[in-house]
């Protein structure tokens, strides 16, 4: 049996003439941080909709820890944290109470649910906002609000969608702090989509970079230097030698520009 966190294996999806998702295949260890990288309708978030259970793959399989997507949805939900592009918080809620809902939601006990809310409160710098409504609170705020939120019920994997985008650079930083605190504090494992060349670099032990549908190439920095052929190469030159062009016409492009436009316009 795999001791992978996550095994994707072939993983397709089609929308109409479209093939949005093109025969995916990666694994995940446990502790790692796993970036995938693309342009806008390469296919990165709806392949992380199809492993958070959002959206039916049409062939292939993933499997969480011991768990089939396809025949045990329910048990994979309960192993996984998932943080969208989208805004997940209600504003006109206290941070806590956002949180108390979720906890709630995941079935917590009422003595599990004040232990872990005090935990996450502190784990991610929130103790001092918590009774503050999430509409006071800055962009990096609301993005470790949502993170507390998916990580109440200690996933073994956390599913992170374009968890910055909007950001200042402060704030951008000050997030990225907090995952890799949570990495090494609970041993979880994470996906993470991003546009920020420096952020992958700096993250992710392994990359994959997705065109088309497809996995172009996969790798660490260095790997994924040596498979461009230029040994000078810096992540915005591996990014452009393996995504290539990308028509923004295809599906999904306009759309999800607009999307990450709006997100980073409610982030502020």
């Amino acid at each position: 049996m795999s001791t992978s966190a996550v095994v994707v294996d072939n993983l397709s999806k089609r929308f109409g003439d479209f093939q949005a998702v093109d025969a995916v295949s990666f694994r995940v260890e446990p502790g790692e941080c796993f970036g995938l990288l693309g342009p806008n309708g390469a296919g990165k978030s709806t392949t992380i909709k199809m492993m958070t259970t959002l959206l039916r793959h049409d062939s292939g399989s993933v499997h969480i820890g011991s768990y089939d997507l396809r025949q045990q949805p329910n048990r994979i939900r309960e192993r996984i944290g998932y943080v969208p592009q989208a805004i997940s918080v209600d504003g006109a809620l206290t941070g806590y109470e956002n949180l108390l809902i979720m906890a709630k939601l995941f079935g917590l006990s009422k003595q599990e649910r004040l232990e872990r809310i005090s935990s996450v409160l502190a784990t991610l710098e929130l103790e001092d906002a918590a009774n503050r409504p999430a509409q006071t609170y800055s962009g990096g705020m609301v993005r470790r609000l949502e993170i507390g939120q998916a990580i109440l019920h200690r996933p073994d994997v956390l599913f992170l969608d374009e968890p910055t985008v909007g950001l200042d650079p402060m704030a951008r930083k000050s997030v990225w702090t907090h995952i890799a605190n949570l990495r090494h504090e609970f041993g979880m494992s994470i996906i993470m989509t991003t546009h920020y060349m420096e952020e992958a670099d700096s993250m992710c032990s392994t990359i994959a970079i997705m065109s088309k549908g497809k996995i172009a190439a996969m790798g660490n920095f260095a790997q994924l230097r040596e498979q461009t052929g230029n040994p000078t190469a810096s992540m915005d030159d591996i990014f452009t030698h393996f995504a290539g062009f990308f028509d923004h016409t295809q599906q999904g492009g306009m759309r999800d520009v607009a999307r990450s436009r709006r997100t980073a316009s409610r982030l502020g």
